[in-house]
């Protein structure tokens, strides 16, 4: 239940904080005093659209809070834990919004995204504005209703059409792709068969174009090496070469370390240089025998290392992707050799889905015309309740070609609101006022679907007025009696049926105006509703009037609180 709602900078309101209680809590005020403002704050709050046009003039933000005691509500406590937020004894929704656009939301203090306060926002509050009598035009709406109103039983069949849905949906995609790939397997094997050849006819082996780059290089340069290794074994080969002046230092060292023993050391560093020199002189021959240098070679090697290259452009960097691909080109040759049979298999299977989809339809359907027969029912006792003794309601059937995501029904309303008078689209025969009558009717018996406990109705009696307007306030007053009721009225009828009536009027301060909330007393709402039924014309019988729409009122609610007539339809429950 909504406790409090706090406005600051809003608009024409610049300070306001409104309480309210359990039943029927009445806006009223002249046109243009800011009603519809106060309930644009409010679904700002529960997380509807900003804009900086609704900061006050002036100012540099605006902030909305709304406190609602939400008496352990299981699914409160659940999204709160889930997103970490500790529960108090009220639960407190903030909105803010900088004239720079800047916006933040909190739950008892912490901040949280937009998403999460709508969510949170959507077990608390139904706000029905005045668009929403429009919305029973929508052609999605029947459907909707009708589900809400389904309870346990058509929850379940839709359960379950939309799990076969989603089955049935991927079997059909998986056969659209085998039978794309069938419609184009021929050329398929074609390229892969010949990629397949080129690869293998390719031999590539891992680490062998570093090692041809190696192969390369030294075959464009044989000319130096020839040359400098010719020198090299030269050096190391001729008379007082490098061996030689070796082995003359070596053997003077010999001599000497005879008479000093500490030359021993230098000795051996020497023996050991001309051991390996004379090894390299060996392996310096061996290398010049062994290699020929033969150009022919060479531009073998940059044929392979084009090769390598082209196959690299076509299947991917490296030896590694070469040969990756052509695994996988394996595998999808072989696959599509195997396609005819995976195509029956997928058809089978594509099949099977759609029979169990079908059957899943058809059980979905029946649930909803019973639950549509039931809704029907119902919604006709609160229309006759205000002033349309003669009106019938149904909601027509008929199966789209294709299943869809909510089934194969195409739903319509079709109403008639005078005897004598033929069921037609509800479009075609529903006057303004009559549309709002339907959907206080609707209101009424949905409201227990919802697990909503307060709800919000913005100007619900356009287009009606007199005894209309009287069934109307009552059946507000019998909705009041199990959820608590915000509405905003023009009709003194509907004012008179307040457990709480607040007045809002537009005053001037100067240079600026703002708009003003009070909560009026017994004596204030007598002055208030005559002049919602009389204007400025002041007289006692208009006075005598205002009370006896009070009295009238209050002895409605006693009698409907003592003989128990005030409960509503709820939805099915299997």
């Amino acid at each position: 239940m909504l406790q409090s709602l706090q406005v600051h900078n809003f608009a024409l309101i610049e300070d306001a904080q409104v309480e309210f209680t359990r039943g029927l809590n009445i806006f009223t005020g002249e046109t243009g005093a800011g009603k519809s403002i106060l309930v644009d704050a409010f679904g700002i709050v529960l997380g509807g659209r900003a804009s900086t046009s609704f900061v006050r003039s002036g100012t540099d933000e605006f902030r909305v809070q709304a406190v609602f005691d939400t008496e352990g509500d299981p699914r409160i406590t659940a999204l709160l834990r889930e997103q970490d937020i500790d529960e108090e004894e009220s639960l407190f929704l903030k909105r803010t919004l900088t004239a720079a656009g800047k916006g933040r939301s909190s739950l008892n203090g912490v901040p949280v995204p937009l998403a999460v306060l709508k969510r949170v926002s959507r077990l608390l509050v139904d706000i029905h504005g005045q668009h929403e009598n429009q919305s029973l035009l929508h052609p999605g709406m029947p459907l909707r209703l009708t589900d809400a109103f389904g309870g346990e039983a058509g929850s379940g069949a839709r359960r379950r059409y939309e799990e076969g849905y989603g089955r049935w949906q991927e079997a059909c995609r998986a056969l659209a792709e085998l039978e794309a790939k069938g419609s184009q397997r021929e050329r398929l094997m074609d390229r892969l068969q010949w990629e397949i050849q080129e690869i293998e006819e390719a031999a590539v082996a891992p680490g062998e174009e570093e090692r041809l780059r190696d192969e390369e290089k030294v075959l464009q340069h044989a000319d130096r090496i020839r040359s400098s290794l010719t020198q090299a074994f030269a050096l190391l080969d001729s008379e007082k070469g490098a061996l030689d002046l070796l082995a003359a230092s070596r053997g003077a060292v010999e001599t000497a370390k005879r008479f000093d023993p500490a030359l021993q050391e230098i000795y051996e560093g020497l023996d050991s240089a001309w051991i390996a020199a004379d090894d390299a002189k060996s392996r310096l021959r061996d290398y010049q025998e062994s290699q020929d240098f033969d150009p022919a070679r060479l531009g073998e090697v940059q044929e392979r290392l084009d090769l390598l290259y082209r196959l690299q452009k076509k299947y991917g960097p490296g030896e590694a992707a070469i040969l990756a691909y052509g695994q996988r080109a394996r595998e999808q040759y072989e696959e599509l050799q195997d396609l005819d049979r995976r195509v029956a298999r997928a058809r089978e299977r594509c099949q099977r889905e759609t029979e169990s989809l079908g059957a899943a339809a058809v059980t979905l359907t029946q649930e909803r015309q019973r639950a549509a027969q039931a809704l029907c029912e119902a919604v006709t006792v609160p229309l006759r309740d205000l002033a349309m003794p003669e009106g019938r309601f149904t909601i027509q059937f008929s199966e789209k070609p294709d299943f869809g995501e909510d089934g194969r029904d195409q739903m319509e309303f079709l109403f008639s609101a005078n005897r004598g008078e033929p069921l037609r689209p509800l479009a075609q025969v529903a006057s303004g006022g009559e549309l709002s009558r339907l959907a206080l009717a609707l209101k009424t018996v949905l409201i227990h679907t919802s697990g909503v406990r307060t709800m919000v109705f913005d100007e619900i009696d356009t287009g009606v007025g007199g005894v209309t307007a009287q069934k109307m306030a009552e059946k507000l007053a019998l909705i009041a009696r199990d959820s608590q009721v915000l509405c905003i009225t023009h009709l003194p009828q509907i004012a008179a049926f307040a457990d709480h009536q607040i007045r809002i009027r537009k005053e001037s301060e100067g240079d600026r105006t703002v708009t003003r909330l009070a909560a009026l007393d017994r004596e204030e709402r007598v002055q208030e509703i005559m002049r919602m039924a009389t204007g400025s014309h002041v007289s006692r019988s208009a006075e005598a009037n205002a009370r006896e729409l009070l009295e009238a009122a209050d002895h409605f609610k006693r009698e409907a609180a003592r003989d128990g007539k005030t409960r509503q339809p709820q939805g099915r429950k299997g």
